[in-house]
């Protein structure tokens, strides 16, 4: 039997950066993930992209994540986000952000979600106190008095005093715990490719509110772009059916000409899209972080920076408790993140559904209404500065981590 202070079983984008930051703590951790490590290194793996907000940044510096991961990581300066339909001239208001009105430099950074799992597995090399177990996956945990005792794939058994769950939105561990989720599917799927174009993009965001969905255009490293495409999910078979002409005509009628001709570059993959929230995020030596906890629409690519928000927010309650002596399995120190997450996970999740659902058609009076919106919110100086304030991560309540310090 291994024995450790934390098991998490999930080694992705959240599990990975909440193990490291406990054990820089002092815990001892281990983190279960069923894939292979190098398989996940593949570009053809997965093809997304995220966008780190610069309050990300700063906790990935803090658990020197960042310097292995920056090289490959493009800047934000700017973001245009407009309103418009596929054929005709988007709508002549429009919102546009701009890093240097709030000293930030850059709204966040985009970066290959291959390139940061590189990044982290150095990160983890680089960790005392933090056993990497892949390819294992988590099979069960039980929970009995003062451990939680989880069974692994081939058979080993890890005793430790909380198990945390960050095992992806169809989390099994969460299933096995009896903790309802609440939740829809969208009539949606999100298109991801990569698009290799003519002229720079200066770091510049693009963001078309289409009447099928967002159409996002995510600045990478070079004169290429991420396609972050919301379709109809009736629709969505054909396009990704289309040979290549086929389908570089129909990012052309939808990217525009700004950045010269664009073709896309490499495979495309295809994701069903949905919303859910978890009824509870802890139980008595069992918690639930990243999207296991919550799984949101990728309107404006907040889901990675959610997750990251709960594993600084676990990270330092957990630290906090054990630095006092207290048991970091017992419900009440688990209660703290509890009330400290859930409640921001739903804000955030009923925003970005609300602005789906607002943009995400062409009715005449509602177009008239969110066009004249946007204009009034940025032609108002605080308004904006709220808003990428907010897009930035940097409100609320932060963790420490969030703020560039140590847990």
């Amino acid at each position: 039997m291994i024995r450790v202070d934390v098991l998490i079983a999930g080694g992705g984008m959240v599990g990975l950066p909440l193990g490291i930051a406990l054990a820089r703590g002092g815990l001892k951790v281990a983190v279960a993930d069923p894939a292979p490590a190098a398989r996940q290194l593949e570009p053809r793996f997965d093809g997304r992209v995220s966008a780190l907000a610069y309050a990300s940044v700063r906790m990935l510096s803090a658990l020197g994540v960042w310097e292995h991961l920056q090289a490959h990581a493009q800047p934000i300066r700017e973001i245009l986000v407009t309103d418009g339909a596929v054929g005709r001239a988007p709508s002549p208001f429009s919102l546009h952000f701009d890093g240097q009105e709030v000293g930030a430099g850059a709204l966040g950074h985009i970066a290959e979600n291959r390139h940061i799992r590189l990044a982290l597995y150095e990160a983890v090399a680089a960790t005392p106190g933090l056993e990497l177990i892949a390819p294992n996956a988590v099979k069960t945990v039980a929970v009995d008095g003062g451990r939680a005792t989880a069974t692994l794939g081939d058979g080993r058994t890890i005793a430790a005093a909380l198990a945390i769950a960050a095992d992806g939105r169809q989390s099994p561990l969460r299933e096995e715990a009896g903790i309802g989720k609440v939740g829809w599917s969208y009539p949606q799927t999100g298109i991801v490719a990569t698009v290799e174009h003519e002229r720079p993009h200066n770091g510049v965001a693009y963001e078309h509110f289409l009447p099928s969905g967002p159409f996002a255009i995510l600045p990478l490293p070079g004169n290429r772009s991420s396609l972050v495409w919301t379709e109809a999910k009736t629709k969505a078979p054909g396009l990704l059916a289309l040979d290549e002409a086929g389908f570089n005509a129909e990012l052309a009628r939808r990217f525009g000409d700004h950045l010269g001709a664009a073709r896309a570059d490499g495979p495309r993959w295809s994701y069903p899209l949905s919303f859910h929230i978890a009824r509870d995020f802890v139980r008595p030596r069992f918690a639930l972080a990243g999207d296991a906890a919550h799984g949101i629409h990728p309107i404006a690519g907040q889901g990675l920076n959610l997750g990251l928000k709960d594993a600084a927010a676990l990270a330092e309650v957990l630290l906090d408790a054990a630095r006092l002596g207290q048991d970091i399995g017992a419900l009440d120190v688990l209660k703290r993140y509890e009330r400290w997450r859930r409640f921001d996970s739903v804000v955030m999740g009923g925003t970005m559904d609300a602005m789906n659902r607002l943009f995400s058609n062409d009715i005449a009076p509602v177009r008239a209404i969110r066009d004249i919106g946007m204009g009034i919110v940025d032609s108002i100086a605080p308004a904006r500065r709220f808003f990428m304030r907010h897009a930035g991560g940097d409100v609320g309540k932060l963790p420490r981590l969030m703020k560039g310090e140590a847990a």
